[in-house]
């Protein structure tokens, strides 16, 4: 009877062990990937790997962050993230308002997610809500703000972002929109691709009309907000 009695208060003993090492293993492997993006870029993503099952050749060309236009960084923080150059990830302004827009209901769930939350996402995780997958987004946000910083975040988000179908980054983004790389973007150009950011697989960036083209005007408004006031001063 002892010996039954020892087995069965050691079963959850060893559960507990067992998700002791899961965690542990989670913890380092997921600080080695975000180490290693430090200094490479992320070669693939799981939204890629969703266009190459559909059936469709992704299209990208890694640009870095110094031979990128600065108007590309302030038409994205105009864009998606006003505060990115003085929050630590999140901006929890934000995210109340976004919980405030979703409880008066509507067809449409608004997030708060900052320029950190979704190169987060996008670099190592998958598209979509659920509490699981924004608790992991999370955990990356954090790490790529400690070990990252805001230049590289800025670098991997404007490369790996989907700008148009199949579509990844700003520089295969003004290839395809503009005829020519982003190493030379006008305001407007690069407040068209920030506008297509939010649906790019919806919205056109060469020729856009209705609300695309009024908010990529907004956009470009704003792009000298961020100019005058600074607010691109983190990744300069």
């Amino acid at each position: 009877m002892a010996a039954r009695s020892r087995s069965r208060k050691s079963v959850p003993a060893r559960i507990l062990r067992l998700l002791l090492k899961a965690v542990l293993w989670f913890v380092g492997l997921s600080l080695l990937w975000v180490t290693a993006y430090r200094f490479v870029p992320p070669p693939f993503t799981v939204t890629m790997m969703g266009d190459v099952l559909g059936g469709r050749s992704v299209t990208k060309d890694w640009l870095s962050l110094a031979r990128t236009d600065p108007n590309m960084a302030r038409a994205a923080i105009a864009a998606e993230d006003a505060k990115f150059c003085s929050h630590h990830g999140f901006d929890v302004d934000a995210i109340a308002a976004a919980m405030k827009r979703n409880a008066r209901g509507g067809h449409v769930l608004r997030g708060g997610s900052t320029i950190s939350q979704q190169t987060a996402k996008n670099a190592f995780l998958w598209q979509g809500g659920g509490f699981f997958r924004k608790g992991l987004e999370a955990w990356f946000t954090l790490l790529i703000e400690t070990i990252w910083g805001k230049q590289r975040i800025m670098e991997v988000y404007l490369n790996i972002a989907e700008t148009g179908i199949a579509t990844y980054g700003v520089n295969a983004g003004a290839q395809r929109y503009f005829g020519h790389n982003a190493t030379r973007l006008s305001v407007t150009e690069a407040s068209r691709i920030a506008a297509v950011l939010p649906l790019p697989k919806k919205r056109p960036g060469a020729t856009p009309t209705g609300y695309t083209r009024r908010y990529g005007n907004a956009i470009s408004r704003r792009v000298g907000i961020v100019r005058r006031d600074g607010l691109d001063s983190c990744v300069r």
